[in-house]
């Protein structure tokens, strides 16, 4: 390994990881995946090219007006048609007035010249030349991706070397070579690399696919083999199995190897962007490795125990290094260890020997055997010790709800929702409307509250969760409701549980509005 050597690195989630299963970007959420990228400070952002896809073309010309502070946006194409001029060529002709920079691949692979292009492997060089020359003369900086390189050295190597002479001999600025099947092994590519290093001068960079698992190992093994771009998406999605991980792989060659990979200490939020982008992108990243909430999540007794003592005995790495945190675990198999610091959060004179102590871990496992996830909603679990301790306040009694859906025609289907709540000895009704059943009850009981608890209206869900439960004990079908909570200085996590995802929702909903009275009252803090 090349220790403190730059690796740039190159995005393209827009691009390829598009062309995931059930993935479908909106213009808007493309351009907050390029904010967040470039908040990260990846060095290349891959978006495409809209003569493939007409509904872009709005999206292009935005980008055009983006100013980003280190990203450089990256056009993407492939090289002129068999039998015709770049010149003629539409998608290399928007390339030549786009952007600085473009990418196009070429086939490196002589199955594919013969069994795809239908042309000979001569017209496939001069189709590459030609492309690239054309571009260059065009002031732009290309990158070729040599689309198959790693089956094409493997079954024709010196055809795939020439492949890569002629675009390094017509100006390409950086050769990827591409494992576009997502089949090769981290062997074949330390071998591969290292006789291309031999024969090409130029930048070289690596695109992995996912298709044997080995995206991210094969692209490190590149790495160590001398390429200095590394492309991927964030989390790996894309076509078929995936892309290279490239959440997975910077923190690989950054905090484990030693590579400058981003710059100062960007790396500290690439927990926050890979899970922002996971949002966008509809996918779960529950136990992904560095940027999940599994990743530093410990349950086991013992496990606990021993990282509350030294985090090295089981973490591979700080957490915190790249914008991430540990969790430890209530569950059926944790001890009095983990409860007795949120236990002393209440009650500072709580005595570990307590039969309180017992009593509550008791409590607290049989909760969860309900679907209760109260590592996911502290704010939750705080409330409940409460309880059990006889030290919880009750602000309010929610008396009655009903939620109403409804559509008018021609408009968007509103919820409508009604609340009686009591305060003492005193009633309030309120009704109101939202976007959806679970925003309405929020919005109804804060309305209805608000004459009693006015630092209600800066309450707002920030997110929202859903999870279906396998529960063995009933016929129905339990869900657990997840909700985040902001007041604009704090943010809280609680939990519901039902047969019934509004009766969930609502339970969640009404501790949410508990915890920042009590937060109000107490002035605690939201974080443990």
């Amino acid at each position: 390994m090349n220790e403190n050597k730059k690796i740039y690195t190159y995005d393209t989630t827009l691009r390829d990881g598009a062309q995931s299963e059930n993935i479908f970007f909106s213009q808007k959420e493309k351009i907050n995946i390029i904010r967040l990228l470039d908040s990260l400070g990846i060095d290349y952002i891959e978006i495409g090219n809209p003569i493939y896809n007409s509904y872009d073309k709005e999206f292009f010309d935005d980008v055009k007006e983006m100013d980003l502070i280190h990203s450089k946006i990256v056009a993407f194409g492939s090289t002129a048609r068999v039998g015709t001029a770049p010149e003629d060529d539409p998608v290399l002709s928007f390339l030549a007035s786009f952007t600085e920079h473009c990418a196009i691949f070429g086939k490196a692979w002589d199955l594919h010249v013969s069994d795809v292009l239908k042309t000979t492997k001569e017209e496939n060089l001069r189709l590459i030349r030609e492309s690239i020359k054309y571009l260059k003369d065009n002031g732009k900086y290309v990158f070729f991706d040599a689309e198959h390189f790693f089956d094409g050295w493997l079954n024709n190597p010196d055809y795939a070397l020439e492949v890569l002479l002629a675009a390094q001999n017509a100006g390409a600025d950086e050769i990827i070579l591409c494992d576009t099947n997502g089949g090769t092994f981290p062997d074949d590519i330390t071998r591969a690399v290292s006789d291309v290093k031999n024969k090409i001068s130029v930048k070289l960079g690596i695109h992995t696919h996912n298709d044997n698992g080995l995206a991210v190992a094969n692209a490190l093994f590149a790495v160590y083999a001398g390429v200095e771009n590394i492309q991927g998406t964030i989390n790996g999605i894309g076509e078929r199995c995936g892309n290279a991980n490239l959440s997975t792989l910077i923190a690989n060659l950054q905090i484990k190897s030693g590579y400058d990979v981003l710059d100062g200490e960007r790396i500290r939020s690439l927990t926050g962007v890979a899970q922002s982008v996971a949002k966008i992108s509809n996918v779960s990243v529950h136990d992904m490795p560095y940027i999940s909430t599994a990743a530093f999540t410990h349950k086991a007794g013992t496990h606990a125990d021993a990282v509350r003592k030294n985090p090295a005995t089981f973490e591979h790495i700080d957490p915190y290094s790249i914008g991430n945190k540990r969790t430890i675990l209530l569950s059926e198999i944790s001890g009095k260890n983990t409860l007795l610091p949120m236990l002393r959060r209440v009650d500072p004179n709580i005595d570990k020997d307590s039969d309180k102590v017992d009593s509550i871990l008791s409590a607290v496992r049989a909760k969860e055997a309900q679907g209760y996830h109260f590592e996911s909603a502290p704010a939750s679990l705080e409330l409940f010790i409460r309880k059990e301790l006889g030290l919880y306040r009750k602000y309010f009694v929610l008396d009655f709800y009903k939620v109403i859906n409804e559509a008018r025609a021609g408009e968007t289907g509103k919820s409508i929702a009604v609340a009686e709540v009591s305060v003492g000895n005193q009633k309030e009704m309120a009704a109101t409307d939202g976007d959806g059943p679970v925003l309405a009850i929020g919005k109804v009981l804060r309305k209805a509250l608000r004459e009693f608890y006015p630092t209600l209206d800066k309450v707002r869900l920030i997110n929202y969760e859903v999870q279906a439960m396998d529960n063995r004990s009933a016929t129905g079908a339990t869900v657990r409701v997840l909700i985040e909570s902001t007041d604009g200085k704090d943010i809280w996590s609680t939990v519901g549980v039902s047969i019934d995802i509004i009766h969930a929702s609502q339970a969640a909903l009404v501790e949410a509005i508990e915890y920042k009275l009590l937060k109000d009252e107490n002035e605690v803090s939201s974080h443990f």
